[in-house]
């Protein structure tokens, strides 16, 4: 489940009295453990069952519940690391410490952000398809194709070699070569690519494993993927001084991915490590 003030703010299927309801939640998270439906009804000029609609439109059983959950997030916020703007987490006036400590206070607020929208079952699906396929491409663009490099440079540690599939303008030639036995990973924050469109409907006519990574939960990219693994985050597609949230929140995504296959074969791997080591530092490829 996303977390609650997500849900709140993304009103795409609200009513127009659910939307008032929910702005007024917005401007006001800390006074909502203290207050009763009826006092929230009349603030809002709404109703109970109106307040109850909304709540179980996003997943809660009723009020309550949801009063328990904001209140636990309100809690556990006071306590954590300041809140940074996503698109422009510093300002001029600031200097070189403040603004290391506005990215760090960004960087850890997306880890835990990014960790809260995960789920086990989830990880396994996308862990096994992975390790089961006979070749992985990887589709990624810009920033995302530099994480994409990483998870890449990662894998080849634990003898797993995937492939940049856009590395040199190839993607759909190397589109029309995948088989069933292969994977298609795609990563893409705002998951609006118009030629992934046209690759991943391929893909899912042919019975091709794809897997997508994205930030947008609207997606047109979402029903043709396999596995669906959404982000959310407080950055907006253009204006924004850096793709900061989002590429730490895939960073952090393949770096878990990376690690769960290793752990599939830990002591294999560590077994690899070691012989590998001894060979660049004491055999023919040592320096």
């Amino acid at each position: 489940m996303l977390l609650v003030l997500d849900q709140l703010k993304d009103q795409h299927n609200f009513t127009q009295t659910e939307k008032r309801i929910a702005d007024y939640i917005l401007q006001h998270p800390s006074k909502i453990s203290t207050i009763y439906i009826e006092d929230l009804a009349k603030l809002t000029y709404t109703s109970h069952s109106a307040i109850i609609r909304l709540c179980k439109k996003i997943g809660f059983t009723g009020f309550r519940e949801f009063k328990i959950a904001l209140s636990t997030l309100v809690h556990s916020q006071l306590y954590t690391a300041e809140q940074v703007n996503a698109n422009f987490p510093f300002d001029e006036a600031d200097s070189p410490m403040t603004i290391a400590k506005k990215m760090a206070d960004l960087t850890t607020e997306t880890v835990k952000k990014t960790f809260a929208q995960l789920n086990d079952e989830l990880l396994s699906q996308i862990v096994t398809t992975l390790a089961q396929a006979q070749r992985v491409f990887l589709f990624a663009r810009g920033d995302s194709q530099i994480r994409a490099r990483s998870f890449q440079n990662k894998l080849i540690k634990i003898n797993k070699f995937y492939i940049l599939a856009e590395e040199y303008s190839d993607g759909y030639w190397n589109a029309a070569s995948l088989t069933k036995k292969d994977c298609a990973l795609f990563i893409s924050y705002s998951g609006i690519v118009p030629q992934y469109d046209r690759i991943m409907e391929h893909f899912h006519q042919e019975k091709i494993p794809t897997i997508l990574l994205t930030g947008n939960k609207q997606s047109t990219l979402l029903p043709f993927a396999e596995k669906a693994l959404i982000t959310i985050q407080e950055e907006y597609d253009f204006a924004k001084i850096g793709t900061f949230s989002s590429q730490v929140a895939f960073e952090y995504i393949l770096d878990t991915l990376f690690s769960i296959l290793y752990a599939q074969e830990y002591r294999q791997n560590l077994l690899s490590l070691k012989e590998k080591q001894h060979l660049l530092q004491n055999g023919l490829l040592s320096d």
